[in-house]
Order: C-alpha cells, then sequence, then structure tokens
C-alpha cells in the first residue's frame, strides 16, 4: 500500500536554532554508539500523529524511506525532512503543534545523551541520581513552573478505548479545566487525548489563555502512542521508569480512565508507591472513573488489586462512575490537601521531592524472556515490592504489544512465559483476558495476538 509522503526543510524556534558540529555529529552518526537511529524513530512517531498505526515494528517498515538530517547554516539549522507522513502536513505545511514536537524531541535527545548519561554529576545507578536525572531533563523541557500553585492533573488510560469512554474523558477533561486545573497525559489518543481536547473548552470559557496540556513520553512507546497535536509541553524521557517518575513527581494527583496493560502497569506503579510506609502520610488524590458502561472494567480492576496487592492498596483511592463534575470536585479538593501539606512540609509545589520511590521501581526493566520468567510473583514479600514485581510484568506485555523492539523479540523466541503464585496468576490470567476480549491491547479492527502465557 502507498502511504502520503511529504518532503520539507523546517527551522527550530528558540535556543535550537544553534548546535554545535559535535552535537549534529552525534545526531547524524548511524554508527551503535550515535544518536541518528533514536531521533529518526522519535521523530517519525511524532510525524504519524492520528494514524492508525499502534504498533512500533509496523510504523518503522510502512515507512522506511523516512529520513531527516541538519543542515548547518551561518545563522543556525535547518531539518530537511524526507518522505515524512502526510498526515502531519495541511496543504504541504507541517502542522504547527507536530512541528513543535519535532524539535522537542531532538531538545530532549541531546540533552539526555549530553547532560544525563554522559555527565558523572548523575550516578544513575543510585535512586537519588534517578530522580535527579529526572528533575533536570524536566526543568530544561521548561516544564517545572515554580511560581504557581498546585494544578496540574496527571491523566491515564488506554490509548485503545470506545467512543463512549472517549467522550467521557472529553466530559472530565471540560471540569478540570473549568476549575483551573492543568491537564498531563502520555500524550498519545484516546484517554490520553480526550482529557485534553475537553480542558481546551474549558480554559477557553474561562479565559484562561495559559493553559498547559504537557505530554511525556519515552522512546519505545511513542510510536504507538504519538503525541496528539494539543499537547503544548512535550518532554521524551529516556525510558519508561523515568517517565512514570515524571508523572509523579510533577504531577498533584492522578485521574485513571479504561485501558488494556499499559493502564494496568501504570496503576501497579502508583499504588507500589504510595503503599511504601515513608508515603503512609502524604497526600495523593487518585481516581478511577469511567462511564457507566465502564462500571464492569473497574470491578475486574479493583478485584485484583484487592486479589495481588491487599485491602491497604484499595484505601488509596477511590473508584468514581459516570461522575465528571464529582470527579473534578475531588480532584480540586484532594490537591488543596496536596498543596497544604506541601506549604507546612516546605517541599516544592512543582516537583514532589518527599515522594519515597523505592529504587525497584526506577531502575529500567529489559524484558527478556528470562526476565520476564524470573520475575518474584508471590505474596511472600512487601506488598510494594510485589506491586514493583507485577508492573514489569505488565510493562514487559506492553512492549510485546507495541514496541519495535519488542515485537521482534516475540517473533524470534516466541510468547512470554509469566510464572508465579496460582492464585496471583489465576487473577492476572482473569484480568488480561478480559483486556483482550474489551478490545482493550489493540486499536480497533486489529487482531491481538497474545504475546504472553500464564503458567500457574
Amino acid at each position: 500500500m502507498e502511504y502520503e509522503v511529504v518532503n520539507t526543510q523546517i527551522s527550530p524556534e528558540g535556543r535550537l536554532e544553534v548546535l554545535s558540529k559535535a552535537e549534529v555529529s552525534k545526531l547524524l552518526d548511524t554508527s551503535h554508539g550515535g544518536l541518528y537511529t533514536l531521533f529518526r524513530n522519535c521523530s517519525l512517531a511524532v510525524l504519524n500523529c492520528g494514524s492508525d498505526v499502534d504498533d512500533g515494528k509496523e510504523l518503522l517498515e510502512r515507512y522506511k524511506s523516512f529520513d531527516l538530517s541538519i543542515i548547518q547554516r551561518e545563522r543556525g539549522i535547518k531539518l530537511n525532512v524526507m518522505n515524512a507522513p502526510g498526515v502531519a502536513f495541511v496543504d504541504g505545511k507541517m502542522i504547527k503543534g507536530i512541528h513543535d514536537h519535532l524539535f522537542a524531541v531532538l531538545r530532549d535527545v541531546i540533552y539526555v545523551n549530553d547532560e544525563i548519561h554522559d555527565n558523572p554529576q548523575f550516578d544513575l545507578s543510585t535512586s537519588d541520581g534517578i530522580t535527579d536525572a529526572v528533575f533536570h531533563v524536566l526543568r530544561n523541557a521548561n516544564v517545572l513552573h515554580p511560581m504557581i500553585n498546585p494544578q496540574l492533573v496527571v491523566c491515564w488510560g488506554g490509548h485503545s478505548i470506545s467512543h463512549e469512554e472517549y467522550d467521557y474523558t472529553k466530559k472530565v477533561g471540560y471540569q478540570l479545566g473549568l476549575r483551573h486545573l492543568d491537564i498531563c497525559t502520555g500524550c498519545g489518543p484516546g484517554a490520553m487525548k480526550g482529557p485534553m481536547k475537553g480542558a481546551t473548552i474549558g480554559h477557553s470559557k474561562q479565559r484562561i489563555h495559559g493553559g498547559r496540556y504537557i505530554g511525556i513520553s519515552e522512546p519505545g512507546i511513542i510510536a504507538a502512542e504519538a503525541p496528539n497535536p494539543i499537547v503544548n509541553d512535550l518532554v521524551i524521557m529516556p525510558d519508561i521508569e523515568k517517565r512514570l517518575e515524571a508523572f509523579v513527581r510533577a504531577g498533584h494527583g492522578i485521574v485513571v480512565f479504561p485501558g488494556g496493560a499499559g493502564t494496568a502497569e501504570e496503576i501497579l506503579y502508583i499504588l507500589g508507591i504510595l503503599l511504601h510506609p515513608d508515603n503512609a502520610a502524604i497526600p495523593f488524590p487518585l481516581i478511577f472513573t469511567g462511564p457507566e458502561k465502564s462500571a464492569d472494567y473497574f470491578r475486574q480492576i479493583d478485584q485484583f488489586i484487592g486479589d495481588t496487592l491487599g485491602s491497604a492498596a484499595q484505601q488509596r483511592y477511590k473508584i468514581m462512575v459516570d461522575d465528571p463534575v464529582g470527579v473534578a470536585q475531588e480532584m480540586l479538593a484532594g490537591i488543596k490537601q496536596v498543596r497544604e501539606f506541601r506549604k507546612e512540609k516546605g517541599d516544592a509545589y512543582y516537583f514532589n521531592w518527599l515522594l519515597k520511590i523505592d529504587a525497584e521501581f526506577q531502575h529500567p526493566f529489559t524484558p527478556t524472556h528470562d526476565a520476564m520468567r524470573g520475575l518474584a510473583l508471590h505474596k511472600n514479600q512487601p506488598s510494594h515490592l510485589l506491586a514493583a514485581n507485577l508492573r514489569r510484568a505488565f510493562s514487559g506485555i506492553v512492549a510485546g504489544n507495541v514496541k519495535d523492539e519488542g515485537i521482534r523479540t516475540i517473533e524470534r523466541h516466541g510468547r512470554f512465559e509469566i510464572r508465579g503464585d496460582a492464585a496471583i496468576m489465576a487473577s492476572m490470567d482473569a484480568l488480561l483476558a478480559s483486556f483482550v476480549e474489551q478490545h482493550r491491547m489493540k486499536l480497533p479492527g486489529k487482531k491481538y495476538i497474545p504475546c504472553y502465557k500464564i503458567i500457574q
């Protein structure tokens, strides 16, 4: 099948107009240690916004001829973009939001490589070093605003949701926007796009001209969840663990909409953190919500959490069905508690330094077959560590579903084997089966072939 492609040259705005020769060389280096492949793949994902692809491998194969190069000039740089997806253009001109996202990719790829990975100041083997790195990436992207009260709501949920669920995410976003709250999501389609669309209307009605729609992604997932153009602050974190930490450090509360394995991973991540004894007194509003049609979905999520992490985990969130106004009111009240707590403790409003995040949630997990087979999925450990291992299991499933390298790993070696206590595996198997049945693993119209098998 032929897909429309466009060639163009574009210029950055701001300080990216000037790159050093060394930075350009790294970006164009196609060797193993270079940045070119990373920059190209993330750029292609950004340009593919609005398409029907949620498969990193399929995207790369669809646009094999896509390429880009940096043209150095005395007065700055230009990007020469060749065979880019036509969906990124209107009448031959690149959509402004996508233009900005493309240079956000360039900014973050260069910064992480030069200032984080190649900088002895950051010890990424330690928990504090990882948190410091997350802070610096967000600060470099101008996401951390110190002079405003807490008002950033993180919205999680699936890219493959029903029309009714999508409309509901817009209603919740609208109510949040009316209450002067900003939105942060994984920046892709579905439950990541809907709250932003709703909030733009709420902000417009309140004559809010500086509404913030922050999207946080990472190289492995961005192809499956291309940033929607409403995002006005895009950040590409180095990996999924730093992406998740960025959400909970920068956000002041979380709303979870229906989703699949990726949403389950996010839920397990935040619950694992909130279950740590050091975080028992830290307020962090967490709401699960969806339309009436999604009530069974949340009952099953709640059952899985009870089966695996116990009642203490169930006490850390509220389930609110078919109530956009109530969700927004509850979130606003929760964020007021966050403000008072941080004011009392002297913690920053724009970055949650006091939150204890165990190293088990921070170090990158590579989902190889051996690593997935060896996960400690049993109750003979603290509940927050069980949550960390369950999070890794779902992260591996996400990789096998949509990430280029994960898909190729499954093609080479077969499905991941996930082993553990019989009761935990039975509950996990039932949850995953419901995701498949409800078409939450892939976009509608695509047949889902499981990348895993549960072994009790």
